[in-house]
């Protein structure tokens, strides 16, 4: 097929509510990484948390999120798409400006109703709940609103987009924080997805496929937890695996007061998140090319391994440069290891159960974030505020991600079943 052929199929293969989906979810995730790239500071500097508490919050902010996801997908086909995304999108609005209103006089009233950290972490549901619907209905509308011939290639839009709103919410968070305030950044995130509510409303008419098979039930979500727990190999890979994530997630729940509060406190630290998903856009198709041959398994404990030894950089000589050398090496695990990851999940599954394993194959991303959360917290408030030796935190965070790679060597030699594709060969 020529370059002109397939040109066309792009242009008439898609329709219109791909497009609406997908730039609504672009926008999604802008607004996400904005908040996520301040929550942190917002909390411990404007709400005055501890650092540890402060910590502890913030990751709530990413836990929550992959737990409902698990229901997200059946909720959505239960509402249909343009429902689930309208919903999804209003109730971000208002849980984006809430957040970012709690410091104001008007919400006092709302403060001494209860714990403030009681209400931040009922507060922090409620983006979860919204990114659980958005997820499922833009994934479930690239499926339904591409032709067969171009599918994959609608998969990849949303992708790209995904990360490209990853590397533009951390940009933009440090903009509005520059020119307006901490608290202008969760405003600006509500306004975004506010017009994606309106954009849905006005564009997006819901897909329909003649073959569609009825949604799955509640309780059908609950049986697959048990078939997943029934397997005990995969279970513990994934509670292995969530060891990758409690490294990975510090980027965004310590990295920010490490700098902020030992290095340089007028670093950007909003803009240094940015490092991360920037490289992921630039460099994951090359990294996949160079180790196209490299078994899944073996990918996925080197991406581990890469990530591990990032923060040792910051141990040797902390400053603003080797934050954003850790993150970039951070980020070279996350390419060598991400896509072998779901594809190795994917071979792993019995026959017929796929679609169940994959969804449960976001469950490290959950516990790895909620873990973080906490040892993050106690290891900044000990070694800062304790020890007053801030860097040698960063060992133990190096030694959780040695020994996750050793504990998934040792799994790969000793429990992997031997039916798995990945014993016979590698990724052609």
């Amino acid at each position: 097929m020529s370059f002109s052929e397939r040109l066309q199929q792009v242009k008439t293969g898609f329709e219109r509510p791909f497009w609406v989906a997908n730039v609504t979810e672009l926008f999604e995730r802008l607004s996400y990484y904005a908040v996520f790239a301040v929550l942190v500071r917002y909390l411990h500097e404007n709400l005055h948390f501890s650092a540890q508490d402060a910590a502890s919050t913030t990751s709530q902010f990413g836990g929550w999120v992959w737990f409902l996801a698990t229901f997200g997908g059946t909720i959505a086909d239960r509402l249909g798409f343009r429902r689930a995304l309208s919903l999804a999108y209003l109730v971000l609005s208002g849980a984006y400006f809430l957040l970012g209103s709690l410091g104001a006089p008007w919400s006092a009233s709302l403060r001494a109703a209860m714990p403030l950290a009681t209400l931040v972490t009922i507060i922090l549901v409620l983006p979860a709940l919204g990114v659980a619907l958005v997820k499922p209905s833009v994934v479930g509308t690239t499926a339904r609103a591409s032709k067969e011939e171009v599918r994959s290639i609608g998969f990849s839009i949303y992708y790209t987009l995904v990360n490209i709103g990853g590397a533009l919410g951390p940009g933009m968070a440090s903009w509005v924080q520059a020119h307006w305030s901490v608290e202008s950044v969760f405003r600006v995130s509500a306004l975004s997805v506010f017009l994606m509510f309106f954009a849905v409303l006005l564009f997006f008419k819901e897909p329909k496929r003649a073959d569609e098979v009825q949604a799955v039930s509640l309780g059908a979500v609950a049986k697959n937890f048990g078939t997943v727990l029934s397997n005990p190999r995969f279970m513990l890979f994934l509670l292995i695996f969530s060891g990758y994530w409690i490294v990975y997630w510090q980027e965004f729940i310590i990295l920010p007061l490490y700098v902020h509060d030992y290095i340089d406190p007028k670093a950007d630290t909003a803009f240094m998140l940015t490092t991360g998903p920037t490289l992921v856009i630039a460099l994951t198709v090359i990294v996949g090319i160079a180790l196209r041959k490299m078994m899944a398994f073996r990918a996925i404990t080197l991406g581990t391994l890469v990530s591990a030894v990032a923060w040792i950089l910051l141990v040797i000589h902390p400053s603003v440069f080797m934050a954003y050398m850790t993150l970039a090496v951070v980020a070279i695990g996350e390419i060598i290891q991400s896509p072998r990851y779901y594809e190795y999940v994917s071979r792993l599954a019995p026959p017929g159960q796929q679609g169940t394993y994959m969804g449960f194959a976001f469950l490290p991303i959950g516990i790895g974030s909620f873990i973080a959360g906490w040892f993050g917290g106690r290891l900044i408030h000990y070694f800062g505020e304790v020890k007053h030796q801030p860097e040698k935190m960063w060992w133990a965070i190096t030694a959780v991600g040695l020994l996750t790679a050793l504990l998934l060597w040792i799994y790969d030699k000793t429990i992997t079943p031997a039916t798995a594709p990945e014993k016979a060969q590698a990724t052609s």
